[in-house]
């Protein structure tokens, strides 16, 4: 950590610029005597990663940046936000701090929050923006959390862990024994020092893989924000042995849409099909990454299309979490019948249909946009359909 980029003229230079052209910046003198103009353009691309990510960090000033990958690496302030609420209690333990999202969210809830960190630069910054910050009730530890658990005599309430999803060779992983720490490998060390766990890990997570890597899992929650899945949760639980309830949520700007189902149930229920109805039902995205989708039909009431459509269908309009439409016109996929339509912009989605929305769009020469939604899909016969809809 260069406190030089700190000095007035150094902060005054990162506040009007973080939006400039990099490059040009880059290819400049160096500006500072203290600071390289590449460590000036690192602050300029961590804060204007943080514009629509961390605003408190990104409004705060004086706010020290680490490079633009621990920021693309960290939670969104809405999720982190959202995990807050998950916790309680007087301790907590954040195995993987990083740049410190979690923990100052975590703070709130929490009367002490101990932050780890490997990266001693890193644990340096972050300890630094929490002054700055004001969260007095944040420990900062730069060491592998790991060992600090085994040294610590601490009795804590909760242990957040956020595994690394690279290796030793930065490659991607997706097994969580494949990710550091490896959480699989160190489960009785981490239940011996508390009864609940959460973590933090990627939505390309297979639930059966994670399941089965894991221990005592309690919930899984699909958490969305803006209809785009950004992290599954895991919540374990010390001899938890009942069934596995997993919640969908989708933070919206101005609501947050939620559905909750137990995983067992939705393996053995089956689902109505029938023709398109009045109106068209679309889950948001985490319901759909969740598998609910026998679950959402039979609770809202509603058919399905097909069983492979995920699309749904009623006469009578329901509050449903997702997109809803109203069904206008239900035409056989032909491309006599469609051109007759005279359709020459709308939204196009397909589901469980063989061709792209590119093709589709070339073959018709339908540009995107409009009012008109087409969906593309399967009915309960196995025929290809359009269903001609408007949003309600």
């Amino acid at each position: 950590m260069n406190k030089n980029i700190l000095n007035t003229g150094v902060q005054e230079f990162i506040s009007k610029n973080w939006n400039t052209d990099i490059m040009s910046v880059l290819l400049k003198k160096q500006q500072f005597t203290a600071v390289t103009q590449k460590e000036l353009v690192e602050q300029l691309e961590a804060k204007k990663k943080c514009k629509e990510k961390l605003f408190t960090w990104f409004n705060t000033p004086k706010t020290y940046y680490p490079n633009k990958l621990n920021i693309e690496q960290t939670s969104s302030e809405n999720t982190a936000q959202y995990k807050a609420n998950l916790v309680n209690g007087n301790t907590l333990l954040d195995l993987t701090g990083g740049f410190g999202v979690d923990s100052f969210f975590f703070s709130q809830k929490i009367k002490e929050v101990y932050h780890c960190e490997l990266d001693k630069n890193l644990s340096e910054i972050a300890r630094y923006n929490f002054d700055i910050l004001g969260k007095k009730n944040i420990s900062c530890i730069p060491e592998n959390g790991l060992d600090f658990l085994t040294k610590t005599n601490l009795d804590l309430d909760w242990i957040f862990i956020d595994p690394s999803r690279r290796n030793d060779a930065k490659e991607k992983v997706f097994f969580l024994s494949d990710c550091l720490p490896n959480v699989p490998e160190n489960l009785a060390l981490l239940f011996s020092k508390s009864n609940h766990l959460l973590i933090k890990t990627s939505p390309l997570l297979d639930f059966t893989i994670g399941i089965n890597e894991l221990k005592f899992v309690k919930e899984i929650q699909v958490v969305a924000l803006q209809n785009d899945v950004k992290e599954l949760l895991w919540i374990l639980e010390k001899n938890y042995d009942k069934e596995i309830t997993v919640k969908t949520i989708n933070l919206l700007k101005n609501t947050t849409e939620t559905f909750d189902f137990i995983l067992n149930k939705e393996r053995a229920m089956v689902s109505s099909l029938s023709e398109p109805l009045s109106y068209l039902y679309e889950p948001n995205s985490a319901i759909l990454k969740s598998g609910a989708f026998k679950s959402v039909g039979n609770h809202f009431k509603l058919y399905k299309l097909q069983e492979h459509s995920h699309l749904y269908t009623s006469n009578e309009l329901v509050d449903f979490p997702g997109r809803v439409f109203k069904v206008a016109a239900v035409i056989p996929f032909n491309k006599k019948e469609i051109q007759k339509l005279k359709i020459t912009k709308a939204n196009i989605t397909t589901r469980n249909f063989p061709e792209p929305v590119a093709s589709i769009r070339k073959k018709f020469k339908i540009k995107d946009g409009g009012d008109m939604y087409l969906f593309f899909t399967t009915d309960s016969t196995d025929k290809l359909v359009l269903l001609k809809c408007f949003k309600v």
